[in-house]
């Protein structure tokens, strides 16, 4: 026989998952907002096109106008492709360190590490406007804040609580 479950009764929560802490919350919000700079640093890089084809006749004056064009063509699949990518990266380690997976804020540190050296060490060597450097910085500066939250102690003490797999 069927018997409803008595009105005004709470299922229990169940949850091993501490109270996520304002700095990872604060820092999966920061990693949002990188996502979307991402994506609108495909729209800025598509502004400077014309000093990207600048920068390759410079850089290579031998080159056929069809190379050139051929070699701006690949400039805008890399655009959209590294800005896609990008943005898909801020989300799923915003995801997983919402959910207080330690190698994902390990990871967001490392990828954070080697867009220091690209923004730093490749500025000078990568072809493209000012724009595009400057807002390169900009979003080295969103990972930044990202990474300085999510270490904080009380970021330390939630990922050290969370389940690992």
């Amino acid at each position: 026989m069927y018997q409803p479950y008595p009105s005004g009764a709470q299922i229990p929560e169940h949850s091993d998952q501490p109270p996520t802490p304002p700095s990872v919350v604060r820092a999966v919000q920061v990693m949002y907002a990188g996502a979307a700079a991402s994506l609108i640093g495909i729209v800025i890089d598509m502004t400077t096109l014309s000093s990207t084809k600048s920068e390759i006749i410079r850089r290579n004056p031998s080159l056929t106008a069809t190379q050139v064009a051929n070699a701006e063509h690949v400039a805008i699949g890399l655009f959209i492709v590294s800005g896609v990518l990008g943005a898909a990266l801020w989300v799923w380690i915003a995801q997983m360190c919402k959910v207080g997976r330690n190698w994902a804020r390990i990871a967001g540190t490392v990828l954070f590490a080697i867009d220091t050296l690209s923004v730093f060490l490749g500025a000078a060597t990568v072809p493209g406007g000012g724009a595009t450097r400057i807002y390169s910085i900009l979003i080295w500066l969103i990972g930044l804040a990202a990474v300085i939250l999510l270490w904080q102690r009380a970021s330390s003490n939630y990922f050290r609580g969370a389940p690992r797999y």
